[in-house]
C-alpha cells in the first residue's frame, strides 16, 4: 500500500516574506480557497504576530476556508502563542506551529540561551499552546546545522509535552539530499516516541537543492511536506510544491507515495499566486514555466509529434495546462464563456463572471481570435483589483523623438472627476506622474515588467509595477492591448492598493477636483 504523504503549504506565510510581496486580506482569501481546491492538507496561513494585518488574515482563512487545516506560526513565546491561537480557533481543524532555533550558530548569536534554556522554553511553550488545541507542531530552527544529540534530544522532549508534529526545516538551505535522508532516519532510529508524530520537513532553496531534500527526506520516513507554490520564499526560495507533487507523480514506480493534490489545478494555482504576488515565474521553471511542455529543436518536435512521451514525461494536461479548444470571438455567448472559465479552473460568482464577459467582449471586438492566455489575463485582473477609491476614466498621451512627452490623465473619484497633466522621460512616466498628481500623493516605482500575454501584434500587454510608499511594498497590475493603458491601469490598481492599506494619511495634499 502506498504511504500517504502531507502537504503543508505556507505560501502565505514563508512566501509572503518574497522580498516585494505584501498580500492584502482579500488576496490572502483568494490563495487560500484556491489552495484548498488544489488539494493541500493544511495552510500555513501566517505570522498572526507579525502585524494587525496578518493577524486579521489567519482569521479571516481561518473562518472561511473549509476542508483544511490552518496553521499560524508562532515563537516560543507565551504572547505569540495566544495571537495565533485567536486567530485560528475557528478553523475547522486549526493547528499552532512554534518554533525555537536550536544550531549552536543561533543560540550564540541570536538567542544567546544554552541548549538548556532552549530545552526548556520549548518543553514549557508546547504545554501552554497544547492547553489551546491538539495539534501542535514544533519547529527546531536551523535544525540541519543542530547537533544531532541535542536534535534527539528536544524532540523527544516535546514528544512527551504534547506536540503532534515534529519539523525539521533545512533553514538556510544548507544540507545536501544524502545528508538529509541521514538525519532524518536517524531522527526515527534515536527518538524513542517518534512513533507518536508525524515527522515534516521545511527546506529552503539556497544551494537550489530544496526539492531535493525534500524528496530524500520523505524516501526516509518523512511524512509532511512543507513547501511554496512557485517555490516562493525569503532568500531563494522554498521547495517547490509543483515539482515535489509531479515528481511524485511521474516517478510513481519508484516512490509509490500517495497524496490527495489536484494536479489539474497546479497551473492554475501557479497563474493565481504570480499574479497577486508580482512575481513572474521564469519561462524555464519546472513544469510551470513558459517553456515546460515548448519544443523549438528540431529533433525535439519530430520525436513529440511522432509520440509525446519521447520528450514530454508529462502532459499539459495533467497539470491544468490549458489548451486552445474551443475558439472565443466576439460572436461566443456567456454560456460558452462561463463553460470556458470552468475548464480553465476557475470558481466565479454570477457577478465575478459578468464582469469578466464584458471584458471578453470588449477585447474581442479588438481582437480576432480571444485565446484562453487572454482569458486568463482578463480573469485574474479582475481578481487582483482591491477597492478603487480613483477609476480610469481617460487618458491621452503625446510623445515623440523630438517632442517632451505629456500626459493628461482624467480619474474619477466618488462622483467627481479629477483631470490632470504632467510631462516625463516618456509616455509612461508622463502618465505615472499626471495620476501623481492627480491623486495627490507620490510614490517610488521599485520595478516595472511589461510582457506579451500571447504572440502577434493585437496580442494583450500585461504590465505589472511594484512600488513603494511609506516603506511599505504594492504590486499593480494592468491588462489591455495597449501597453500605455496597461501601464496606467497597473499604476492606479498599486496606488489603490496603497490606499487600501495606509489609509487618508497617505495624501500628501488633497486631490482637488481640476474639471467636471
Amino acid at each position: 500500500m502506498a504511504k500517504y504523504i502531507k502537504i503543508f503549504d505556507t505560501t502565505l506565510r514563508d512566501g509572503e516574506q518574497t522580498p516585494g510581496v505584501n498580500l492584502n486580506i482579500r488576496e490572502k482569501l483568494e490563495i487560500a480557497r484556491q489552495l484548498a481546491r488544489l488539494g493541500v492538507d493544511i495552510i500555513e496561513a501566517g505570522f498572526a504576530i507579525a502585524s494587525p494585518g496578518d493577524f486579521e488574515a489567519v482569521k479571516a482563512v481561518a473562518e472561511n476556508v473549509k476542508g483544511v487545516t490552518v496553521a499560524s506560526l508562532c515563537r516560543a513565546v507565551e504572547k505569540d502563542i495566544d495571537r495565533a491561537w485567536e486567530a485560528v480557533k475557528n478553523a475547522e481543524s486549526p493547528r499552532l506551529h512554534t518554533f525555537i532555533a536550536t544550531s549552536d550558530i543561533h543560540l550564540k548569536y541570536k538567542l544567546k540561551m544554552t541548549e538548556e534554556e532552549v530545552l526548556e522554553r520549548a518543553v514549557a511553550m508546547v504545554k501552554y499552546a497544547k492547553k489551546y488545541c491538539n495539534d501542535i507542531e514544533f519547529s527546531a530552527e536551523d535544525a540541519t546545522r543542530t547537533r544531532p544529540e541535542f536534535l534527539y534530544r528536544i524532540f523527544e522532549e516535546v514528544i512527551n509535552a504534547g506536540a503532534t508534529v515534529i519539523n525539521v526545516p533545512d533553514t538556510v538551505g544548507y544540507t545536501t539530499p544524502k545528508e538529509f535522508g541521514s538525519l532524518i532516519k536517524g531522527i526515527r532510529e534515536n527518538v524513542s516516541n517518534i512513533h507518536k508524530v508525524d515527522i515534516s520537513v521545511h527546506c529552503h532553496n539556497d544551494l537550489g537543492l530544496a526539492v531535493a531534500n525534500s524528496l530524500a527526506a520523505m524516501e526516509n520516513g518523512a511524512v509532511q511536506i512543507e513547501c511554496t507554490i512557485n517555490g516562493l520564499g525569503e532568500r531563494a526560495g522554498n521547495a517547490s510544491m509543483e515539482e515535489i507533487i509531479m515528481g511524485i507523480n511521474t516517478r510513481k514506480d519508484y516512490y509509490n507515495i500517495s497524496h490527495k493534490i489536484d494536479t489539474t489545478q497546479i497551473y492554475r494555482t501557479s497563474k493565481l499566486v504570480s499574479g497577486l504576488t508580482g512575481i513572474n515565474v521564469q519561462p524555464n521553471k519546472a513544469i510551470v514555466g513558459a517553456n515546460a511542455f515548448a519544443h523549438e529543436s528540431g529533433i525535439h518536435q519530430h520525436g513529440v509529434l511522432s509520440e509525446r512521451s519521447t520528450y514530454e514525461i508529462m502532459t499539459p494536461e495533467s497539470i491544468g495546462l490549458p489548451q486552445n479548444r474551443m475558439v472565443l470571438g466576439k460572436l461566443s455567448g456567456r454560456h460558452a464563456f462561463e463553460e470556458r472559465l470552468k475548464e480553465l479552473g476557475y470558481s466565479l460568482s454570477p457577478d465575478e463572471i459578468q464582469s469578466a464577459f464584458e471584458k471578453f467582449k470588449d477585447l474581442a471586438d479588438r481582437k480576432k481570435v480571444v485565446s484562453d492566455r487572454d482569458i486568463e489575463a482578463l480573469v485574474e485582473e479582475k481578481v487582483s483589483k482591491v477597492i478603487e477609491v480613483f477609476e480610469l476614466d481617460s487618458f491621452q498621451v503625446s510623445s515623440g523623438n523630438k517632442l517632451v512627452s505629456t500626459a493628461m490623465v482624467c480619474l474619477k473619484k466618488d462622483d467627481r472627476m479629477i483631470v490632470e497633466a504632467a510631462t516625463g522621460d516618456g509616455p509612461i512616466d508622463a502618465a505615472f506622474n499626471s495620476i501623481e498628481r492627480a491623486v495627490g500623493f507620490t510614490m517610488t516605482l521599485e520595478s516595472y515588467d511589461l510582457k506579451a500575454v500571447t504572440e502577434g501584434k493585437d496580442a494583450l500587454g500585461e504590465v505589472t509595477v511594484r512600488v513603494s510608499k511609506d516603506g511599505k511594498t504594492f504590486i499593480g497590475r494592468g491588462v489591455s492591448m495597449d501597453i500605455i493603458e496597461a501601464s496606467v491601469k497597473a499604476y492606479l490598481n498599486a496606488i489603490n492598493r496603497a490606499i487600501s492599506e495606509i489609509g487618508d494619511e497617505i495624501f500628501d495634499s488633497k486631490p482637488d477636483m481640476a474639471l467636471q
